[in-house]
């Protein structure tokens, strides 16, 4: 049974958790797949933030 590495989840957690200002343990009763998802829609949503940032000046 492979693990996901422990790094990488905390990772994923500290970036929702700074984006969408969610509890751990919300965060963490997250299934993995659910994370990822919500952790590049928010990138996505990031992204497009940038762009029209950049567009306007």
């Amino acid at each position: 049974m492979l693990r996901y590495p422990t790094e990488a989840l905390w990772q994923e957690i500290a970036f929702l958790a700074y984006h969408l200002h969610w509890p751990m343990d919300e965060l963490l009763d997250l299934e993995h797949l659910d994370r990822v998802r919500m952790v590049r829609a928010v990138s996505a949503m990031n992204a497009r933030a940038w762009e029209a940032v950049r567009d306007s000046a």
